[in-house]
């Protein structure tokens, strides 16, 4: 955002990322925040940590399969030189985000205070700087600069949303930007720019309206609107004069015709720029708009522009390893493309508003928002409760109103889920959510509400999603087509929100339907209190499958091939893009761990990546499936099946130099949409190539696997190897194997590692190859040790067999 005062034009938005300290605990009072500490004095406590922000205090606890995460308060500490350029100007702190209640200071004094971890918020700093600049220690202790104290704090607390009883981890710290901004006496407090096209795309209407932020009663001021196609060219402007600043004012209609559309394949947005003047200064703010028209055919598919779109999509925590929440704008970035490349065109960023970042990377990328308040789970708290969750989804729809990328605003999620409250009162759960859905129309009348797994509030808003989980929770997955099908006739509005499995990143399986022969269909594909849990219940593939990439890539495969012959299908997001950390699940594979990415916890692809690249990808790709599979087994002369993942008309496999055909793709064809081939692998090492072609595109995969032909009886032995080192890092291999030294390729047994000497366990990290306790995939597990140029001892305990240990 860029503020110009008269001639003066400077970047007056300042991220505050640097000297921050840091202390994971609370305090006594504001004045322990405020004693300086003396270097090498025991007394001086307690001790505080250098950090940067973004910041969270559960970057690694969250993940630490020790125990649950650290809920509670936390402070933050900084001296900054404040010099507001404007004559009369405000000095302001702007939240990008902080969890989940935080209080602020201005050296002693409390200036602000916010309950909310995921809505944008500001604090006046003006008068306290000013007040504080008169204080004696000004300079003499802070030598001329301004001690700021935050307190951000965490801790269990049923009166606030979400629940804590939710499926992810409710973090806390600074962990979105913190920005120093100066602005002139008058400023923007928000611009409101209504962009709407009819389905034809033939007329288009801009209406704008400005908030304004008065603290000083301004009686008059100048807006001057200038709108900017595509290409940068000016086309429309306007001039008027207010004379009052109080209310949300109109500053601009504007007709446009024929404007150019907003849509996945060209995310097109013209600019608003808004400058306001008075005497005491200028301000200017810039939003981007889109045009784009949208609706759910009644019992019928999703139009966008005039013609179906069938939305593929998936999900989104503010998680990633080793930063919990704190993710910077190059990862948002990296992620946000990650999922473009995968093919979406869909997501819905559960549970609660998120960063400005994301919107505008799926405004920029062409990648369609529902988006959600953080009303889930834990039934229905008092006035408090309902208080802040108005607010929060105010302040959510308010803040992204003008993102074209926003379809849906979603007011809650599994709200049928008890458990906080003594009473569980589905008419009054039924009366909040008609409030909300009100509330959220009053405020966008242009966009639809939503919610997820509420069957008893379905009627009350726009679109609908019901638990499906064919193939993982309930049923198996052929039965998809048939109990989607079900549930759309019982909605006007139908879109499949959640689904798919988890999976154990390296784990791969011959037959990933050993031991399900027990689970039949046509009892339901829901999901229901109990089924997330290892154990107890009817039979289902989340407690009795083996959790291999194997099976959740025909999961996935099957529910794809089916949605493209689902003609009424609004569209889907599959749960989730990225594994994340949640304190419900501490048995999963990787503890603490929900593991239904299709990316691991630091954004390492797994198989399943590929095969959605597959479906929604235009650009040519193929990927032959295993590239973390390094050993396949079974008898000599055996076929095996070669699965390829591609998006190209057909593909030719080559095995150790022979051909096996080349095959035509086929979606319905499955598995793999036909590009799948029965091969007889030599015993041990074996190189497995494909080529495949789309028009004059070609594009090559290839990848070797042993194969192993020798059979292991049961694990009786640790064997521990250092695999290699780069730039002091070494990575360290476990296999479990048998008697005779035959690894055991379909052990799964429980792996820990630790540490003695210089090095560091590269471990809290929540994935595969990170994590100090962690289930076997293929009888191994690995981990990474930084050297720290010094000697260590790597050990690994299993329970029931020997330990092991390797010096480096």
């Amino acid at each position: 955002m860029m503020f110009i005062c008269g001639n003066l034009s400077a970047q007056q938005s300042v991220r505050l990322n640097h000297n921050w300290e840091f202390l994971k605990q609370d305090i006594g009072g504001i004045w322990e925040a405020l004693r300086p500490v003396t270097a090498g004095n025991p007394e001086s406590v307690p001790l505080w940590q250098a950090v940067n922000t973004p910041h969270c205090f559960n970057a690694r606890d969250a993940v630490d399969p020790s125990g649950n995460y650290y809920q509670g308060p936390g402070w933050y500490r900084t001296q900054l030189d404040i010099a507001n350029p404007y004559p009369q100007g405000r000095t302001i702190l702007h939240f990008e985000g902080a969890g989940q209640k935080t209080d602020v200071y201005v050296y002693n004094v409390k200036v602000g205070s916010h309950l909310g971890g995921y809505d944008e918020w500001t604090v006046d700093i003006t008068n306290a700087v000013a007040d504080f600049k008169q204080n004696p220690v000004f300079k003499k202790q802070f030598k001329g600069k301004i001690p700021i104290e935050i307190r951000c704090d965490n801790s269990r607390d049923l009166e606030s949303i979400p629940s804590r009883l939710s499926d992810f981890c409710v973090y806390g710290g600074i962990y979105r930007y913190l920005n120093l901004v100066y602005t002139p006496a008058l400023s923007l407090d928000k611009v409101f720019a209504s962009a709407e096209v009819d389905s034809e795309g033939k007329s288009g209407r801009l209406s704008i309206k400005a908030r304004f932020y008065n603290p000083q009663s301004i009686a008059g001021a100048n807006a001057n609107v200038v709108i900017i196609d595509p290409q940068g060219k000016n086309i429309r402007h306007s001039d008027t004069q207010l004379t009052s600043l109080n209310n949300d004012e109109a500053i601009g209609l504007f007709t446009i015709d024929k404007p150019q559309l907003w849509s996945p394949s060209k995310p097109l947005r013209y600019t608003v720029e808004v400058t306001v003047s008075t005497p005491d200064g200028i301000f200017k703010q810039t939003e981007k708009i889109g045009f784009r028209n949208f609706e759910f055919a009644d019992n019928g598919p999703f139009m966008l522009n005039g013609k179906r779109l069938l939305l593929n999509g998936t999900h989104r925590h503010d998680d990633q390893a080793g930063v919990a929440a704190a993710l910077t704008e190059d990862m948002l970035r990296t992620e946000m493309q990650m999922i473009k490349n995968m093919g979406a065109n869909f997501i819905r960023l559960g549970h609660y508003q998120q960063s400005r970042i994301v919107l505008n990377l799926c405004d920029s990328l062409g990648i369609l928002v529902w988006e959600e308040e953080p009303w889930c789970r834990g039934g229905l708290g008092g006035e408090v409760y309902q208080g802040q969750a108005r607010s929060m989804l105010t302040n959510m729809i308010e803040q992204h109103y003008n993102h074209p990328s926003v379809i849906i605003w979603g007011l809650g999620n599994e709200n049928d889920w008890d458990g906080d409250f003594q009473e569980f009162d589905k008419q009054k759960i039924r009366a909040f959510m008609q409030q909300q859905n009100n509330l959220a129309h009053r405020l966008d009348p242009s966009r639809k509400t939503a919610i997820r797994r509420c069957d008893f509030c379905k009627d009350i808003v726009d679109v609908y999603s019901p638990s499906i989980w064919a193939g993982w929770y309930r049923g198996v997955y052929s039965e998809y087509q048939s109990v989607s099908q079900t549930e759309f006739k019982s909605v006007k509005h139908f879109i499949h929100i959640e689904w798919g499995g988890d999976s154990h990143a390296m784990r791969h399986a011959e037959d990933p339907y050993q031991g399900l022969p027990k689970i039949s269909a046509g009892k339901g594909a829901d999901e229901r209190a109990g089924d997330a849990n290892l154990h107890g219940g009817d039979a289902r593939v989340s407690r009795d499958g083996d959790w291999s990439e194997s099976y959740i890539c025909d999961l996935f495969d099957w529910h794809l091939k089916e949605q493209e012959k689902m003609p009424w299908l609004t569209g889907t997001a599959f749960w989730t893009f990225k594994d994340f950390a949640t304190p419900v699940r501490p048995e999963n594979p990787i503890p603490y761990i929900n593991q239904k990415g299709v990316v691991e916890h630091d954004m390492r692809p797994k198989e399943a990546y590929y095969v959605f690249q597959s479906y929604w990808a235009d650009k040519p790709m193929a990927h032959i499936y295993g590239h973390t599979w390094p050993v396949r087994w079974g008898n000599e002369g055996e076929q095996k099946m070669v699965k390829v993942y591609s998006n190209c008309d057909e593909a030719e496999l080559w095995v150790n130099g022979k051909s096996y055909g080349t095959k035509k793709r086929n979606s319905q064809d499955f598995p793999a949409a036909g590009l799948h081939w029965l091969v007889v692998f030599n015993k041990g090492e074996n190189n497995i190539k494909v080529i495949a072609k789309k028009g004059k595109t070609i594009i090559k995969d290839e990848i070797s696997q042993v194969y192993q032909t020798d059979k292991w009886s049961k694990p009786a032995k640790l064997v521990l190897e250092k695999l290699g080192e780069e730039n002091g890092v070494a990575t360290v291999q476990v296999k479990i194997i048998d008697d005779n030294q035959v690894q055991c390729l379909d052990a799964a047994n429980w792996i820990n590692f630790s540490l003695a000497g210089d090095g560091r366990l590269i471990d809290d990290l929540g994935t595969s190859s990170g994590s100090r306790k962690v289930q076997a995939y293929n009888g191994r597990a690995i981990i990474r040790v930084e050297s720290n140029k010094g000697k260590s001892v790597v050990g690994v305990q299993s329970p029931g067999l020997p330990s092991v240990f390797l010096d480096l």
